[in-house]
């Protein structure tokens, strides 16, 4: 049985990457630095942030920037711009939930990254048994590592375990550690020919889709 569904969250669960951009560039501006290209932001989207403005903004203060980074991040928060949980996302959460499996979140964001998905009246409270992130966990994406501590916590095997993620790094890591691996192309921002050189044990157009795809492979 496939026991645990762990869950990439940027373009996985929520649709983040375009967003993000908008984000980064107002904490750019903010600090006076020139806006960064999509193209750039696309070519190191997935890095952790920190390491991604280095090459999207060369030279800029990163002391400066993490502390409008926050500022910001709590601007899109609240106005409900960033991370949103699709409704039929939540609802497929608790499918899974419903069919005996653990359901968790592993990411590269660090803690105070996602420290608002953890809230106790955000649409999330009550649906994630754990929440992986660069804080709590030594090793980060696509090292296959990173889920050493989730496997060490839960007791469980990595076959028993399932990985739902949108990039190529999320499949390295994943197959690297012994666990199955989806891959989630609803943000559009890779296809299927974007994973030729991983395994992928199925594909999924939107999220919603993996509650069938667990069931099927585990059959």
């Amino acid at each position: 049985m496939i026991r645990a569904v762990v869950i990439d969250v940027d373009d996985t669960l929520c649709l983040t990457e375009a967003v993000c951009f908008e984000l980064e560039n107002e904490v750019l501006a903010r600090i006076d630095r020139e806006p960064m290209s999509r193209a750039v932001h696309l070519s190191t989207w997935g890095q952790p942030l920190l390491r991604a403005m280095r090459e999207r903004s060369p030279g800029v203060d990163l002391e400066s920037f993490t502390a409008a980074y926050h500022v910001v991040l709590q601007e899109y928060v609240m106005g409900g711009r960033l991370d949103v949980v699709a409704q039929e996302n939540l609802e497929a959460l608790d499918e899974l939930a419903a069919a005996g499996r653990s359901v968790m979140l592993l990411t590269s964001r660090t803690e105070a990254e996602v420290r608002h998905l953890l809230a106790p009246d955000h649409a999330l409270a009550g649906r994630l048994a754990a929440v992986y992130h660069a804080d709590n966990t030594r090793f980060h994406k696509p090292d296959a590592r990173a889920f050493d501590e989730l496997l060490a916590a839960t007791g469980l095997l990595p076959h028993q375990c399932l990985y739902v993620g949108d990039s190529p790094s999320d499949a390295h890591a994943a197959k690297g550690a012994g666990l199955r691996f989806v891959a989630c192309l609803q943000s559009g921002l890779r296809q299927r020919t974007d994973f030729d050189s991983h395994q992928v044990d199925a594909f999924v157009d939107t999220f919603p889709e993996t509650v069938d795809a667990v069931g099927r492979l585990e059959r």
